[in-house]
């Protein structure tokens, strides 16, 4: 069976031809020619707006024209990551799918299904002749995974709307009424070289099998973070043998817990075996810590290529004790929201090599002064050491509305149709909403969507019979949106 002949047809049709456009953050020029034709060819008024957004409206179907006009809203772009194994190009080649038993998943990468699913629905309505629903504007973003930058400079003035459906939540049984805002925080430091010493030999140490996963919804989980393992193993290896940093590379994207990191340091002959019993002792202590959230794990280590230059000793010392000194993880939790995140920080990425060390890392809050007190915080580290500190991408979150219209229809929609009543929320993660209702003010803010995992990361996938659910929920919804 091709994802295409899943249940609902017109939503997993519409998902197999978005994921064989590439479409990476940034670099969305495909996938909005993409949306703005599929527009096109449904005779439907079509526009893009100054920030390249693509706004696709809709007449209501017969007998609904007295019905309040409603927003559908995902973004069009994609995390894009693989497995260090995985021969991919992602700015050339469409994602390669697989149905396992419930699950549709990608080959080796992300599968898009953040936010491709949430795209996919709404293309679906748009093209229906057979679907209920109310007058519609569609707004297609761009650039959310890497600065909600469509977001952020979205025209509201072409919008009449008085209800958004927001369509990228990952649990079926939730709905979302409010986000956590965030701010990335970047850093760069040149440091001196010196020449690594002639007897010496060249080792990698590596990190493969982390879970990863989204920096905002899997925070609290207590996955392993590969940055921070590094630079733990590092310290531990200062207090115990001579060695010099040469390089250290871990993760790929600013908002994906990274999975992967590889240093390279040099070493004597005779202290070879030292380092392999070293990196054995700290691979049993993370394996008995991280036993039933970490079980494929593996830390290894192998020869690589003679280089000539390192960190100098001054510089190795600060670079280290700073990054193990940074908070990872969860800062706060909601003292008004049980479960809720509140506030944390992601260690993202990594890179050292050629006399420069820089880092990203992103910084989430709900609440907007312990945002700035993280980001002062991870800020503060990296600035005692002399970095060059550059924070942006500032967003805000969206504050829960709980007498919110759209919401109550939709609990007391949901408790009908399931026998169950829904997760109201907020989440950790950085929906659009709060930064489109700068820019709609008074619109009625809701989101939803099915089950995904591990979005950020390779391991991503969305359960079929979840968006089953999705779909008849969704669909019902639509019928159910109140008169003007």
């Amino acid at each position: 069976m091709s994802i295409s002949d899943l249940n609902p047809v017109s939503l997993w049709s519409n998902f197999e031809n978005l994921n064989k456009v590439p479409r990476p953050s940034k670099k969305e020029e495909r996938i909005i020619q993409f949306m703005v034709d599929f527009g096109n060819q449904l005779g439907l008024e079509t526009n893009i707006d100054n920030i390249k957004n693509v706004i696709i409206k809709k007449p209501a179907s017969p007998g609904m024209e007295d019905r309040k006009t409603i927003i559908l809203q995902s973004h069009i772009d994609m995390v894009h990551q693989k497995n260090a194994d995985t021969i991919f190009d992602f700015e050339k080649e469409g994602i390669k799918m697989y149905i396992d038993e419930d699950w549709v998943k990608a080959k080796g990468t992300t599968l898009g299904a953040d936010n491709g699913i949430g795209v996919a629905a709404i293309m679906g309505v748009l093209a229906s002749t057979d679907i209920d629903h109310p007058p519609i504007e569609a707004l297609f973003t761009i650039d959310e995974e890497t600065g909600m930058t469509g977001a952020k400079h979205m025209e509201g003035n072409m919008f009449n709307g008085e209800i958004l459906l927001n369509l990228d939540t990952e649990d079926d049984d939730e709905l979302s009424i409010g986000c956590a805002g965030g701010i990335d925080t970047n850093t760069k430091y040149t440091y001196s070289e010196i020449s690594i010493d002639d007897s010496f030999v060249l080792k990698k140490v590596s990190i493969r099998g982390l879970l990863g996963g989204h920096s905002g919804m899997d925070i609290h989980k207590g996955r392993g973070n590969a940055n921070k393992w590094m630079s733990r193993m590092l310290f531990s290896l200062s207090n115990s043998l001579s060695f010099q940093l040469v390089s250290f590379h871990g993760g790929s994207l600013r908002n994906a817990i990274p999975r992967e990191a590889d240093a390279v340091i040099a070493i004597s002959l005779s202290n070879e075996k030292n380092l392999e019993q070293a990196i054995v002792n700290i691979s049993d202590t993370l394996h008995e810590e991280y036993a039933s959230i970490e079980p494929n794990f593996k830390i290894s280590i192998s020869k690589t290529e003679k280089l000539n230059k390192a960190v100098n000793p001054i510089d190795q010392n600060k670079i280290i004790k700073t990054l193990c000194s940074l908070h990872n993880g969860v800062f706060r939790m909601s003292p008004e929201f049980d479960g809720l995140v509140e506030t944390s920080s992601s260690l993202a990425k990594i890179e050292l090599s050629n006399g420069i060390f820089s880092t990203q890392s992103l910084q989430r809050s709900s609440v907007e002064s312990t945002k700035d007190e993280i980001a002062m915080t991870i800020r503060c580290a990296f600035e005692n050491m002399g970095c060059e500190v550059v924070q942006e991408g500032d967003y805000p979150g969206w504050r829960p509305d709980s007498e919110s219209e759209i919401l109550k229809i939709m609990e007391d929609l949901y408790t009908e149709l399931f026998n169950e009543k829904p997760n109201v929320k907020a989440c950790h993660a950085g929906l659009e909403c709060g930064i489109l209702g700068k820019h709609l003010p008074g619109v009625d803010m809701i989101s939803f969507g099915p089950n995904i995992r591990a979005a950020h990361s390779p391991d991503e996938k969305v359960q079929i019979s979840s968006v089953q659910k999705f779909w008849k929920f969704y669909l019902e919804t639509l019928k159910r949106i109140p008169k003007k």
